[in-house]
């Protein structure tokens, strides 16, 4: 029996429609729906890899419990009792915080997660909180506080309707979006083209988004904040008082007016690799434009400047009366709220409530970036972390100076993996217990519709029944939490009794309902009528609906963005080392892969090789290097062994290493990845370099050297 099925695809922003069709129980074929009314009928080639994930032998189907080296299976019972006993156990005898929590990326494709999360976050009570937000968005969430009062207040380009696109520091092409949600973006940006719109691109590699752009610009990683400063002084200089932002409900013009005079086009352009003469000529035309819109992505966000690079993002597009207008940079009108969801969960980003235990981070809406994490880990004393709990991630890969966070995982007293897979992380784990995936749970983008170029609502049941050794993600926080509250003994344990009859009952799905029912836009009963999604319309202007400032207007010139432009000035005397050993260091992204964890399915890494160092020829011709040969990339921390790959869409003195591989270490199960394994360019990134105004680690112009390996490289006709 064969039967075709309407569902989202569950693996990045941009959160597709697709048309899955089920035989016998399983995933027989997965398309784009051409009826869903923000997706249109697009997908990527990743989409076609979640029948790989349901069907892979390697994943994890029921509780496991590691004895030495061996995994043994277990009843739920028994692993959810022994982990909520040893988590008490050490939080009794170590202090709270002894229990740390670190949760990845995939959370934010489930609504359930993301609910009953932060009721399992509550009942662990611990400080040590850590996230993939401090990895790639907490410079976005951060400004956004600043500038808004509410980090959930994000403003996405209004792509559709613009006539003008300013794209720094990222490949929307390939990421589909990345704080917006904007699938078929390659198509999206030729229609802008196609009507007469512009699209400038300024990125370190000429990127396929570029490739599409009416112009593009090599910057120097990390020179973003300048070219930016220098635009905005540009604008403003031109003004009169009565500018286009003073429409907006603004204060701190003339502060920032003050604040960034030093920024001539002229003082930064040697810093920025862009001439003084096309610096004035963008920002003129991006004011002078009918409508307009600068967005930013991983480039301009996990950087030494991200947090004030992201705010002047925004103010570009403030300064210029390009804020919450169509064209330009405005708010979604989610049918779930969600500025109104964190103001009642207080979750709108309260930050400097307490510092971490080594007082080098300020916590940020509970967490502590992942920045601090390896000393955290590794440093004696009452509250060193002694077990961490991961749920959905992988931080041997994901975080900076991954092979430190690879020893000290092997040295705690517990470490508790919530997963589908025996991976690089997950192989340190005493316990792992297995949840459903996509397809196998019900769907609701509650983040991502928060972010969509256009209005529009999605949900879609299960449509695949979950293995029956495994919990959906819901039912394993709220287990754990219960049980839990019971170990710490009467009242918090009838508490927990009753948490767990009550919420079992009610389940997500109800939760839901209530929180669309108070969105009032739409209904559950009627999103369950209409398989495909419903269109609620175009961005609308909302930002006195979303403003959360208590003077209920836009900070424009908040203390500690403003204040960071005195070390952005500092960054004016460091000369380029254009020609010297160092190069500096950059990601990139690629339509097959997805972080760390869609490396097990074959038919996304077969082929040609991606993980590859992208080095300019010129670069190369100086260290005598040739096409294909084998390289070492070194720096402060650590080495790792690439293939180089030659091309003129990097910038001189750039080199680029995708993220998310390095499947070689001893244990993990992955047996497609470690076939494949690449590198983890995570080995290569200190640690210790993040931007001291929010705590984002640094993924993005660290400084390494180039050389060959010392083993023989193939031809490169070889791979």
């Amino acid at each position: 029996m064969q039967e075709t099925r309407y569902a989202i695809c569950p693996l990045c922003d941009a959160s597709c429609g697709i048309s899955v069709r089920v035989e016998a129980g399983r995933i027989a074929q997965v398309r784009g729906d051409p009826a869903d009314p923000l997706s249109q009928g697009h997908v990527c080639p990743k989409v076609a890899a979640l029948a790989d994930i349901h069907d892979d032998p390697d994943r994890v189907r029921q509780p496991l419990r590691r004895v030495g080296d061996a995994w043994h299976e277990v009843r739920w019972d028994e692993a959810l009792d022994a982990v909520a006993a040893s988590i008490a156990d050490l939080q009794r005898r170590h202090g709270r915080d002894a229990v740390a929590l670190y949760v990845g990326n995939p959370i934010g494709h489930s609504y359930s997660a993301l609910l009953f999360g932060l009721l399992f976050q509550a009942s662990l009570g611990t400080r040590n909180l850590y996230t993939a937000n401090s990895v790639d968005s907490l410079a976005r969430l951060f400004a956004s506080v600043e500038l808004y009062g509410n980090q959930a207040a994000i403003p996405v380009p209004d792509l559709d309707r613009t006539g003008y696109l300013l794209v720094i520091g990222a490949n929307p092409v390939v990421s589909n979006g990345g704080t917006i949600c904007a699938p078929g973006m390659k198509r999206r940006l030729t229609e802008l083209r196609d009507r007469g719109a512009k699209l400038v691109v300024v990125d370190p590699r000429r990127t396929e988004t570029a490739l599409l752009a009416s112009e593009h610009h090599f910057i120097r990683p990390g020179t973003d904040a300048l070219l930016l400063a220098a635009m905005i002084r540009t604008i403003l200089d031109g003004q009169s008082a009565r500018s286009p932002a003073t429409a907006l409900p603004v204060q701190g013009i003339e502060t920032l007016r003050t604040a960034l005079k030093p920024f001539t086009p002229s003082a930064v352009s040697g810093a920025v690799g862009i001439t003084a003469e096309t610096i004035v000529r963008l920002a003129t035309e991006f004011a002078g434009a009918l409508s307009a819109c600068a967005y930013g992505r991983m480039g301009t966000t996990v950087q030494e400047f991200g947090a004030t690079t992201t705010w002047l993002i925004d103010v570009l597009n403030i300064v210029t009366g390009n804020l919450d207008r169509p064209g330009g940079a405005m708010f979604a009108s989610p049918a779930v709220d969600l500025g109104r969801l964190a103001r009642a969960l207080g979750q709108i980003g309260r930050r400097g409530r307490w510092r971490n235990r080594l007082g080098g981070f300020d916590e940020f809406n509970g967490e502590i970036p992942v920045a601090a994490l390896a000393d955290e880990m590794e440093t004696p004393g009452r509250g060193q972390i002694r077990g961490l709990l991961t749920y959905a991630g992988n931080p041997v890969l994901s975080l900076p100076n991954g092979t430190r966070i690879d020893r000290a995982l092997g040295k705690l007293d517990l470490v508790v993996s919530m997963d589908l897979y025996v991976n690089e992380t997950s192989r340190h784990a005493h316990w792992i217990l297995p949840t459903s995936f996509g397809l196998e749970h019900d769907q609701y983008p509650l983040l991502f519709h928060a972010l969509g170029v256009r209005n529009t609502a999605h949900y879609a049941p299960a449509i695949l029944a979950k293995p029956p050794g495994v919990l959906h993600d819901w039912e394993l926080f709220l287990e754990l939490a219960a049980r839990l509250s019971m170990r710490k003994g009467l009242p918090a344990g009838a508490w927990g009794r009753l948490l767990r009859a009550t919420l079992s009952r009610l389940g997500p799905t109800r939760v839901l309902a209530l929180l669309l029912r108070m969105g009032g836009a739409v209904r559950l009963a009627d999103l369950e009528r209409a398989p495909h999604g419903v269109d609620l319309g175009p961005l609308e202007p909302r930002l006195r609906a979303i403003l959360d400032t208590p003077e209920r207007c836009i900070r424009l010139a908040p203390p500690a963005l403003v204040d960071d432009l005195h070390r952005l000035r500092n960054r004016l005397s460091r000369a380029p080392n254009q020609h010297g050993d160092t190069l500096s260091l950059i990601g990139r992204r690629h339509l097959r892969s997805n972080n760390s964890w869609m490396h097990n399915s074959l038919r996304l890494v077969r082929g040609r090789e991606s993980c590859t160092l992208l080095m300019h020829p010129d670069d190369a011709g100086r260290r005598g290097l040739a096409d294909g040969q084998k390289v070492v990339i070194s720096s402060a921390v650590g080495r790792i062994e690439a293939r180089l790959e030659l091309s003129d869409e990097m910038m001189p003195g750039v080199v680029s290493l995708p993220h998310g591989w390095g499947h070689d270490r001893p244990g993990a199960r992955l047996s497609v990845a470690s076939a494949h394994p690449g590198v983890s360019v995570n080995d290569i990134v200190d640690d210790h370099g993040y931007d001291p105004v929010c705590g984002t680690s640094c993924l993005n112009g660290a400084p390494v050297s180039v050389r060959a390996a010392e083993s023989a490289a193939p031809p490169a006709e070889a791979w």
